[in-house]
């Protein structure tokens, strides 16, 4: 049989499979709390698992191998910024935010924010959920572009119709089942991810010690045959620039610290403490391996191609598996990164309608009971879905990846200090809380726009820092309202 063919087949029963079990789960969802957090019940595997996969997205099997293909050693920095970011939150922030959703009965990620801080509930959920919901609609549209251009580079399907099948393949489940649907098709495919970062490395490294029309036969040797840039930690630098170098990579911890809700929505609807300390030890483990084969992969591609002749370096883990396999093996660990992509996705799209419907559209309208809050939250989800497909097709991809670039700096790091002065610093407010997110988002545009995110400093660090600044003036300069009710 074809190798395309075995691939198309195994893809597609795959697919399939992922999407009768995410309409198998939705069967459990029986009101909107239900539908945007699980009803707070998830096991710990299950929400870390789920958090992991989500947090991925196609990065550890696409974006890190190609990164550590091109550029060598000196890509540790961003593994490392991202690993210890990883590790920060599920040790200091999972279990406090799992207790403060449980606390203030919050079902998404702003509406724990608006609880937490009342004196300005009301401004917080505008503020936030339309900030979430409008950055994520190009991220989900850009989720879906993406699986356009994967479905085309495997199957010279034309991107337009790849985006409409990804969308096909996310969209029922999530409108049926919403969080709890996507939560367990999550699991599905970190544990695929996990298997194609173990079993990938460890052939990959056999295949290259015992194969010698390879361009190295190990990895310290193609290191060294690819030149001095990567066997560097600094690509080459000194001083300043090698700094630089570190700052910019190691930069991706800020993001990770409670700033981007569809991680910490895991946290939040994890079942409780005991299961919380089951989801940061899982959580953990998976990231420490994950990020260690992802490293490797890219690492035993230049091994085995040499620098520079792939076309696409984010290519470079399908090209390695293909190599080292035979078809319908590569075509099942391939699939892995499908997962990675399908998972962001999902999470995404039913992040961005139930913030929509939760804070933006729920408190301004008529109460309902559970089954029609229930319909409205799956027909929010139904929009949101056409919108993102529809940005995806019009919109130019520049336009898309480039607002996706601020989501890290702008949403993570903007966020990320919100939620460290909610947890651990009681005189933080309402008013200030609103003041940080416009503060920081307006930043980052800034910043960006200007150019200064490639001549100055990365916009991670420069909004952190700036965020951090405006976050403590605005809580000893603004007074908070005088009737506070933190319920």
């Amino acid at each position: 049989m074809d190798s395309q063919i075995q691939l198309a087949v195994v893809m597609f029963a795959y697919l399939s499979m992922l999407i009768i079990w995410g309409i198998y789960q939705g069967r459990k969802v029986k009101s909107d709390k239900d539908f945007a957090i699980a009803g707070r019940n998830l096991p710990g595997w299950v929400a870390a698992l789920s958090e992991r996969a989500t947090g991925e997205s196609s990065w550890a099997l696409l974006g890190l191998p190609g990164a550590a293909y091109a550029m060598g050693l000196t890509e540790i920095w961003t593994a490392l910024g991202c690993v210890f970011g990883i590790i920060a939150a599920w040790w200091l922030l999972s279990w406090r935010l799992r207790d403060e959703a449980e606390k203030y009965d919050a079902n998404t990620f702003a509406d724990y924010l608006a609880r937490r801080h009342g004196d300005a509930g009301k401004m917080i959920r505008i503020v936030g959920s339309f900030t979430i919901v409008f950055f994520f609609f190009f991220y989900v549209g850009a989720q879906f572009l993406g699986g356009g251009k994967t479905l085309h580079a495997m199957f010279s399907i034309k991107p337009e119709w790849g985006m409409l099948v990804t969308a096909l393949i996310i969209v029922p489940y999530a409108i049926y089942g919403g969080f709890t649907s996507v939560v367990y098709t999550d699991v599905v495919q970190a544990l695929v991810m996990i298997t194609t970062l173990v079993i990938g490395p460890i052939a990959g490294i056999y295949y290259i010690t015992n194969n010698p029309d390879v361009f190295a036969n190990s990895i310290p040797s193609a290191l060294q045959m690819a030149g001095p840039g990567h066997l560097s930690l600094f690509n080459g630098l000194k001083g300043f620039a090698a700094g630089g170098v570190i700052v910019s990579g190691f930069s991706w911890f800020f993001g990770y610290l409670g700033g981007m809700p569809q991680l910490s929505l895991r946290f939040m609807a994890i079942k409780d403490m005991k299961q919380a300390k089951k989801a940061r030890n899982v959580g953990i483990a998976w990231t420490l391996v994950a990020y260690v084969g992802a490293m490797l992969l890219g690492l035993i591609g230049l091994a085995i191609f040499g620098p520079g002749t792939l076309t696409d370096q984010e290519y470079v883990m399908p090209a390695v598996l293909l190599k080292i396999f035979p078809p319908a093996i590569a075509a099942v660990l391939i699939t892995g990164a499908i997962a990675a992509m399908i998972s962001t996705a999902d999470s995404l799209l039913v992040l961005s309608a139930t913030e929509m419907s939760e804070n933006l559209v729920k408190p301004f309208s008529k109460k309902v009971d559970s089954r029609k809050g229930l319909r409205r939250s799956r027909v929010i989800t139904a929009l949101i879905a056409i919108v993102a497909l529809g940005v995806a097709y019009v919109s130019p991809q520049k336009l898309i990846f480039t607002l996706v670039g601020y989501v890290w700096a702008g949403i993570g790091c903007t966020f990320s200090v919100v939620i460290l002065f909610t947890l651990f610093w009681k005189r933080y407010h309402g008013r200030a809380v609103v003041t940080t997110i416009v503060a920081g988002l307006l930043f980052t545009i800034l910043w960006i726009s200007l150019g200064f995110d490639k001549t100055v400093i990365t916009a991670r660090v420069a909004n952190f820092i700036f965020t951090l600044v405006v976050a403590s003036l605005a809580t000893i300069v603004i007074k908070p309202a005088a009737n506070i009710s933190r319920v």
